[in-house]
């Protein structure tokens, strides 16, 4: 419980912040309100981002606790303010041309406008986040290096295929020409333009990262960055930011304050974040061995959820539901296969002595 102080902390803040603002707006009935909708938020946020979670602790579990508190704490800041607050602030700027100021005015006085803008370009943003989502998961199924396979020898076949070179990137251009079919007319360029983005922030934080990997050991600074993993954490923020914006789509069907919202969004991405180091700390991943398969199918649903967003309306407690599902069917999984093993340690020695 004590990896999730901090959490509890952030959370009975944001509430008050949240019965206050409502009680400035509507007196007690607003106050009300306002802490049930911030509730409301932060567990969609959650149920939404449980396999980031997973994913996430998959890259941390290899960094020393620095970079894992740095992770927490400039990560935190950029996952609440920068993803969840300002991030959408900059694209109805950018796509209305006004000013950053008077988006920040429409925002806080006119918020239904305010969410028209920013629906209105979520195709730019779901090919942008399901092309970078696509990405993660394809490298994780061609991974041939892998030593467990949920799906057992079909799973092992298909990452044999990760020898051939590119076939992630292959594969996922061909699915965004293809998910350019239920874009209208006018808007397909910039569509295109969007999930190439996507894919060349993946392979661009991913080079970033191998070529830390292979630079030599030197004193100072530059060792403690290349040990920390500043590729996996520029990694793990663009990964993040891709989840929380389809969060943000989503509550905006819950309620149009963007107060509200940041602050129940910020208290499920502090879950989050606790729950990803618990995970470490607990070498849970190492445990249930299939989990962070189920997180990956996971995210691989997700890309899939939101490319097809571009045009049909998928409810948000669906995502999350078929989140969940692949997560307990690995944590299932994982149970049978830690059984198994423990039967087989048990009969071996039978064996010997017979």
């Amino acid at each position: 419980m004590k990896h999730f102080k901090v959490s509890f902390l952030v959370t009975l803040a944001c509430l008050a912040l949240a019965g206050w603002w409502g009680y400035a707006h509507s007196g007690l009935a607003g106050a009300v309100t306002g802490i049930s909708i911030a509730a409301i938020l932060a567990v969609m946020e959650v149920s939404l981002s449980f396999d980031n979670a997973v994913v996430n602790a998959s890259v941390l579990k290899t960094w020393n606790a620095y970079w894992q508190k740095l992770f927490l704490g400039v990560g935190i800041i950029i996952a609440v303010f920068g993803m969840r607050l300002l991030f959408p602030l900059v694209i109805v700027a950018v796509a209305a041309n006004l000013g950053f100021s008077d988006v920040v005015t429409l925002a806080l006085n006119d918020p239904k406008q305010y969410s028209a803008h920013l629906t209105a370009h979520h195709a730019e943003v779901a090919a942008f986040g399901g092309m970078f989502l696509l990405l993660v998961f394809l490298n994780f199924l061609f991974d041939d290096e892998k030593e467990h396979h949920w799906l057992g020898r079909l799973e092992e076949k298909i990452a044999g295929l990760g020898r051939v070179s590119s076939i992630a990137v292959m594969i996922a251009l061909g699915a965004l020409m293809a998910s350019l079919a239920l874009v209208e007319e006018g808007n397909k360029l910039v569509v295109l333009m969007s999930g190439l983005w996507g894919v060349l922030v993946y392979v661009g934080v991913d080079a970033i990262s191998a070529l830390l990997e292979k630079e030599e050991e030197t004193a100072g600074v530059g060792e403690m960055v290349k040990k920390g993993g500043i590729g996996a954490f520029l990694y793990l923020e663009v990964l993040d930011a891709s989840f929380s914006f389809d969060g943000v789509i989503g509550a905006f069907a819950i309620t149009t304050d963007v107060v509200i919202i940041m602050l129940g969004l910020a208290i499920g991405a502090m879950f989050v974040r606790s729950l990803t180091v618990y995970l470490v700390k607990q070498g849970t991943l190492d445990e249930f061995v299939y989990l962070e398969h189920g997180a990956h199918y996971a995210i691989g649903i997700l890309a899939v959820i939101m490319l097809a967003s571009m045009k049909f309306h998928i409810p948000e407690v669906f995502t999350g539901l078929v989140g969940v599902a692949f997560i307990v069917g690995s944590l299932w999984s994982s149970i049978r296969y830690k059984k198994e093993q423990q039967a087989l340690e048990m009969r071996e020695p039978v064996e010997e002595l017979a």
